[in-house]
């Protein structure tokens, strides 16, 4: 072999040794989430980063409903599929059902083993109703109650009135009617989604038991729906949709006093929602003493996924690791499904957008009380169902029994075609 065959077969290892480097320094990770949750990947990559420089994460991220839409059509159709999909935790289920999710209670993965670190109430809605754990959890909504408080006290109204009873609650918004003009409510459905979420026990189901038998037709969501009923037909409510361009303008023109939802909302009213109302809102407990968990965050990897094993590595990442839960809680105001992370120091520290308020405190005995409510896979079909029928209540002064046996027989009816 000649000098110059030699160097040239060097040259050529070399050029094919870094070929064979850039290639493994290139594995991208793509990661499709929404609004604000993405702002957790964003602070993540460069944490992230540091510690895997082999790694890139590409972000994708698409309006709320824009991305679980395109996420329907991806699992469908089994094609633009990323390799970390953040899902909101009404859509497990749907997700789940659709059979394109890897199940992450599964070798490689085995995500069981860190069952008892997070808030009990997560896993079983991780597992979306069909018994395999389909996403880890990543942040998680204890119920709150968000009021302003300047209205209330020129109104003569304490968060005592407020949180003692339904009934309390209702009479407040009386008395805020009378003196401002003020609503109580963004919406009378508000109370329905609270109500039928309290009062639960660990293993019960909102709309379903155990055994797949419908509890919609009983005394909980006939309460529900009560509530609901006499804040629209006192005129408590302003009608408004939650999400709704007009939802944040209530809140924003200091019509709306009050909005029951998960602890997350403290960080929307301050980023985008009502920025110049902050210092007059405050959080409280849910009305008489009920606990109840709204929404939360989840991360998923699909079966198609390119990179499964990666995807894994920054979803551990995301939910395992404890500063990683609490930068997330600092951006987002997403409060941490990590049990370490909730015992954080971070959570004594006063809320500036809430006058000071240390409501962290509040949430964490929340979300310490939220019961492990059972999750179905047709939970998505029945809460459709039931909104419809409430509507036909508020709308068209339907009679509330005979909305909720029809609600009932609808859904019987939907989840034997769909079986």
């Amino acid at each position: 072999m000649t000098v110059t065959h030699r160097l040239t077969r060097i040259a050529f290892g070399l050029s094919f040794g870094l070929a064979f480097a850039c290639a493994q320094a290139a594995t991208t990770v793509t990661v499709a989430s929404f609004p604000s949750f993405d702002e957790a990947v964003k602070a993540a990559i460069p944490l992230y980063k540091k510690a895997h420089p082999d790694v890139e994460i590409k972000l994708v991220s698409l309006a709320f409903g824009d991305h679980h839409n395109a996420m329907t059509t991806a699992l469908a159709t089994g094609t633009n599929l990323p390799d970390v999909m953040a899902v909101e935790v009404g859509f497990i289920g749907k997700f789940a059902e659709s059979g394109g999710l890897e199940d992450l209670s599964k070798a490689p993965y085995s995500a069981m083993q860190y069952q008892n670190k997070f808030a009990k109430f997560t896993f079983p809605q991780a597992t979306g109703g069909v018994g395999n754990v389909a996403a880890m959890p990543a942040d998680i909504g204890p119920g709150a109650l968000f009021y302003r408080k300047d209205l209330l006290e020129k109104a003569g109204i304490s968060e005592g009135d407020l949180t003692k009873s339904w009934d309390s609650f209702l009479e407040s918004g009386k008395k805020l009617k009378a003196a401002s003009g003020t609503y109580l409510l963004s919406n009378a459905v508000d109370l329905k989604d609270i109500y039928i979420r309290t009062g639960l026990k660990d293993g019960e189901g909102i709309y379903f038991d155990s055994k797949g038998k419908v509890l919609v037709n009983s005394p909980r969501f006939a309460k529900a729906f009560e509530l609901a009923k006499a804040a629209r037909t006192a005129g408590l409510d302003a009608k408004i949709a939650a999400w709704s361009p007009e939802w944040s303008e209530g809140f924003k023109r200091n019509q709306v006093a009050t909005q029951m939802m998960g602890a997350w909302l403290a960080g929307h009213f301050a980023q985008w929602l009502a920025p110049n109302t902050k210092g007059n809102w405050r959080s409280a407990q849910l009305p008489n003493g009920g606990f109840a968990s709204w929404g939360g965050s989840f991360y998923a990897i699909p079966k198609a996924a390119a990179n499964k094993k990666e995807a894994w590595e920054f979803i551990k990442f995301m939910t395992l690791n404890k500063d990683m839960q609490i930068e997330a809680f600092r951006k987002l105001d997403a409060f941490p499904a990590l049990i370490e992370a909730q015992n954080d120091p971070f959570l004594d520290q006063p809320i500036e957008f809430l006058g000071g308020q240390k409501a962290r405190q509040l949430w964490k005995v929340a979300a310490d009380k939220i019961p492990a409510v059972a999750v179905d896979k047709f939970d998505g079909t029945a809460q459709d169902i039931v909104n419809a029928e409430l509507d036909k209540v508020l709308e068209q002064n339907k009679d509330i029994k005979t909305a909720l046996a029809d609600a009932q027989t609808q859904i019987e009816k939907r989840v034997r075609r769909k079986k």
